[in-house]
């Protein structure tokens, strides 16, 4: 019994020490990732992310309106070949791995907001970020006629793969110019609530127009940057975009996009056309050869169609918004105070811009960009092209080619053809 009690026992230690053997040999041979480093949550002062004391972690200097957050770099993926142009953008073979390698372009997310819309902008934040941004991690700067609080600061800036920026509006560019009349401007008010005109009685939404149409791009903030991608509230992105938009602009020498186009409610800019010519008749300079007025009018110019981008989405060159006869332009639109004395929209004055100011070329229709802001879609037309960009989208509700869409007249003015199966969205 005592032999045996020591085999077992002897047999029992050899198959411990082959045990600690196999054990050290695997953990030197097999690589392990480095354990994480300690983070502090942007904005969050002397805490790490989980809430404890950072210790010797340093945390980021305050939020202020001037202050810049950064965030941290991503690993670059491999870099693909450009997309292809194309009459309804940028195509090819769908990517699995974004273009993040490579020259980065001089862009920024612009977003006007106030403290009160932050559960609305993080949706549209995780939209652009999920579908785009989190391959190539531009900067997005926040603007606000009201200082932003220290909550819309956090939250915006936890989930921005950039850097953020955040800005308050000089009061001139937010309030009546000394040439309004107010008393007057107060009867187009109440007459429009009267009639129900959406937006009529608002005098934040007539800052809001102004602002968009004439001093955004001028902002300190801005000053920065060449390219910008506006982007609103509670808006979707339904397709994986997976190259860089901006790059595709300068590529292909493009100053402004869009993804919806329709025609702009009469009542609201009765006389935009008329200060429109006037314009025209004093700048003739400015005027673009081959633009695409076309696209704005039926009788060579005569009289406005009201056809428009829709502006709460675009992508455009901020050279070009800067330039004198952008500037010209739109000072004499201020000066004639349809800002005001009507209910002049920025997507009406930008898209006339657009069209007299630039070449037709140098305007570019976004499809692969499937898009919502209430209450039009634009989805993708062509199932491959959804499927290959994961698009989660119901071709059904796709605007483009509606009565009331203004997307058919851009094709026809460039001579493009349509996507295969736009008739069966038509109704």
């Amino acid at each position: 019994m005592a032999a045996g009690s020591a085999r077992i026992v002897r047999y029992i230690l050899f198959a411990f020490f082959g045990i600690m053997v196999l054990y050290f040999m695997s953990s030197s041979s097999i690589p392990r990732p480095p354990l994480p480093t300690t983070s502090v949550l942007k904005g969050d002062q002397g805490k790490t992310h989980s809430g404890a004391p950072a210790g010797d972690v340093q945390a980021p200097p305050p939020l202020t309106v001037e202050n810049v957050a950064d965030a941290s770099n991503a690993a670059s993926a491999p870099a693909l070949t450009s997309p292809k142009q194309s009459n309804d953008g940028p195509s090819g073979p769908a990517q699995s791995v974004a273009e993040t390698s490579g020259e980065r372009m001089n862009a920024t997310f612009v977003t006007l907001a106030r403290n009160s819309d932050l559960w609305e902008i993080v949706k549209s934040i995780r939209q652009v970020e999920d579908r785009f941004n989190r391959k190539f991690h531009y900067d997005w700067v926040f603007l606000n006629d009201k200082p932003f609080d220290t909550a819309f600061k956090n939250v915006t800036t936890s989930l921005i793969s950039g850097k953020t920026h955040y800005g308050l509006i000089p009061e001139e560019h937010w309030s009546f110019p000394e040439h309004i009349d107010t008393d007057r401007a107060r009867r187009v008010r109440e007459d429009m609530a009267q009639r129900k005109i959406i937006y009529g009685d608002s005098i934040s939404y007539r800052h809001m127009c102004r602002f968009e149409s004439g001093f955004f791009f001028q902002h300190p903030l801005m000053q920065q940057f060449e390219w910008y991608w506006r982007v609103e509230p509670s808006i979707e992105l339904y397709c994986d975009i997976n190259y860089d938009t901006f790059k595709f602009m300068r590529d292909h020498n493009k100053k402004y996009s869009f993804v919806l186009s329709l025609y702009e409610y009469v009542e609201t800019i009765p006389t935009l056309w008329d200060s429109v010519k006037t314009f025209k008749n004093n700048h003739p300079e400015h005027i673009a050869e081959d633009n695409g007025m076309k696209f704005l009018s039926d009788d060579g110019g005569e009289t406005y169609n009201h056809c428009h981008f829709w502006s709460n989405f675009e992508i455009g060159n901020l050279n070009w918004l800067r330039s004198q006869a952008y500037t010209d332009y739109f000072n004499q639109l201020d000066k004639d105070g349809g800002f005001f004395y009507e209910r002049w929209g920025d997507a009406p004055v930008h898209s006339i811009a657009a069209g007299l100011l630039l070449k037709k070329d140098e305007i570019h229709f976004f499809n692969d960009i499937a898009y919502y802001h209430v209450p039009f879609t634009h989805c993708p037309t062509g199932e491959q092209y959804r499927l290959e960009r994961k698009c989660h989208c119901n071709p059904k509700d796709n605007f483009d080619w509606k009565g009331y869409s203004c997307t058919s007249r851009f094709f026809d003015m460039n001579h493009l053809e349509k996507p295969q199966g736009y008739k069966d969205q038509q109704d």
